[in-house]
């Protein structure tokens, strides 16, 4: 397949999408060179693909390093980033050293996060190997760990020099992350593209029975909107906002429960029915257009009831998330079915919300 692009200049790179590609030395030519290399993955990814990334990376430089993290959305900070930054120093790893990020989401952004910090960058590639970081967290350059009072509130924008997104590995996906994943795929069809939610619906089964064509479309159709937005807003000042649709709810059912009782596709799916209930109340979609995309959800075997967490502690939660201003918390909601916009909304709407979702 041709590669998708992400549009930012000279920052601009390529998202490789297809079988096979991550044990392809020709999918990391063309990327910067150095003397050393670090793999930063996880202890359950490591022994299924390190050692293909290694081979196929091996002849672009002298030494190739391994980081091995914890896996897990409650290993997301300090402690296991520093691990990241004790195989760099150990190693004597200088400013030109590539860090391939060869996980899900979480590997994603703390490697990314520590190319962004380590001796002020350093160049990083993003080998993806779950379909959430596939569709979503591998592209675009947010990185970041968690604080107990947030989730991703300590990071930084940095972007890759590549991603490379190998469908192969989706097969060694639990049902459970890969259902996660489909959150995010589900995300870009009420936010940006009806006729893609229409391609979802007709091709969920697919999708679930890992078909390699249905993954392909879906991968890349996803990889395309957030290249498109991304390239008009890196920095999330405006339209890359609309990315979080479901996420202000979702991040508050993360951050209550404690980071991994429910994995983050799991919390976006749910926070997405919670921000289309929202977004009916608020005027933007009648109930079928609500029902439509909640039974999606379920399809997608996501739970689309919350944690009953208490509305004060959701409200508390969504206070700190990024888009709060002046403690007033926005809401990613559709208004009309295939445009998003950022919007406040009020408590009693908002508790009236937690009330017919938890």
């Amino acid at each position: 397949m041709d590669p998708v692009r992400i549009e930012l200049g000279e920052r601009s790179y390529d998202i490789l999408v297809g079988s096979g590609l991550l044990g392809q030395a020709a999918s990391y030519a063309g990327l910067p060179r150095a003397a050393a290399a670090l793999i930063v993955t996880n202890e359950t990814v490591q022994p299924l693909y390190a050692r293909q990334l290694r081979e196929a990376i091996a002849p672009h430089y002298r030494t190739v390093h391994e980081a091995v993290l914890p896996d897990g959305e409650k290993f997301k900070e300090w402690q296991t980033l520093n691990l990241v930054f004790d195989a760099l120093l150990a190693n004597g790893c200088d400013r030109k050293t590539v860090i391939y990020a060869l996980g899900g989401g979480v590997v994603g952004d703390m490697a990314g996060f520590a190319a962004a910090s380590y001796m002020r960058g350093v160049p990083f590639v993003q080998v993806p190997t779950t379909l959430l970081a596939q569709v979503d967290s591998s592209v675009g350059g947010k990185t970041a760990i968690n604080h107990p009072l947030g989730k991703n509130m300590i990071g930084a924008f940095y972007q890759p020099q590549r991603v490379v997104c190998d469908l192969d590995t989706l097969r060694t996906l639990p049902p459970r992350e890969f259902s996660a994943g489909l959150a995010e795929v589900i995300k870009y069809g009420p936010i940006a593209d009806l006729a893609f939610l229409d391609w979802i619906e007709a091709n969920i089964d697919a999708l679930l029975a890992r078909d390699v064509d249905a993954l392909a479309h879906a991968v890349r159709r996803s990889c395309e909107i957030k290249a498109w937005v991304v390239g008009q807003d890196e920095r999330e000042s405006g339209l890359r906002a609309i990315l979080n649709f479901g996420h202000t709810f979702g991040h508050a059912i993360e951050a209550g429960l404690g980071y991994g009782e429910w994995l983050h596709g799991e919390a976006v799916g749910c926070g997405m029915v919670m921000a289309l209930q929202l977004s009916r109340r608020l005027g933007g979609v009648d109930d079928a257009f609500v029902a439509r995309v909640t039974r999606l959800i379920e399809r997608a075997q996501l739970p689309v009831r919350g944690p009953a967490l208490g509305a004060d502690r959701y409200l508390e939660l969504m206070r700190v998330d990024k888009k709060a201003e002046g403690g007033e918390i926005k809401f990613v909601v559709i208004s009309p079915p295939g445009r998003a916009v950022v919007q406040g909304a009020p408590d009693a709407m908002v508790r009236d919300v937690l009330a017919a979702c938890t």
